[in-house]
């Protein structure tokens, strides 16, 4: 179900929830709410201005996910755009770089996360990003599995990556336009 770039929030209907889930364009206001599910959800927390950053310098690629029910937001994804060689060849490019994406763990295995990545590539395309790249844990079964199913392709290991040592892999998908 593709994000619209107007502004109107899409209402995700068909997901294995009973629950309605709004993904829509991250605001200001949901600062708390953001910091709160990234430091449930993983081991790399970020100070508020990082957050905030991000969305200054891309706000399109910034998405949210929100239980309609509970009024309460349930993931997010937090991208930026960087320039820099393609990983499908040797050109300059524009890439989408996805900086974090979490869904809480009683919202998880709903195609929230995976709603949420679509937004958001959306978002970075509406910037010029040909293609997209993301790191993740080597130990992040399910994450890697989700990014498999959307299109990413490992390109490579990169040793020691995280703070704590663990290696992280790097996955790449190449934009493909719609016709």
């Amino acid at each position: 179900m593709p994000y619209t770039q107007n502004d109107r929030p899409q209402i995700l209907e068909g997901l294995q929830t009973e629950q309605q889930i709004e993904i829509r364009k991250f605001q200001k206001e949901d600062i708390r709410s953001v910091v709160g599910i990234n430091r449930i959800c993983l081991p790399e927390n970020y100070p508020d201005q990082f957050f905030l950053g991000l969305h200054y310098h891309a706000p399109d690629a910034f998405i949210v996910a929100e239980s309609k029910g509970e009024d309460e937001l349930c993931g997010y994804i937090m991208c930026r755009i960087e320039r820099g060689l393609s990983s499908f060849g040797k050109l300059p490019t524009k890439k989408g770089h996805i900086v974090s994406v979490a869904v809480k763990p009683e919202c998880r295995n709903q195609g929230i996360g995976s709603a949420l990545i679509e937004a958001a590539m959306e978002g970075m395309v509406e910037y010029g990003a040909s293609e997209f790249f993301l790191e993740v844990r080597e130990t992040n079964k399910d994450a890697i599995s989700v990014y498999e199913n959307l299109g990413f392709e490992i390109k490579r290991t990169l040793k020691g990556y995280y703070r704590d040592g663990e290696d992280a892999l790097l996955m790449v998908k190449k934009h493909q336009p719609e016709e």
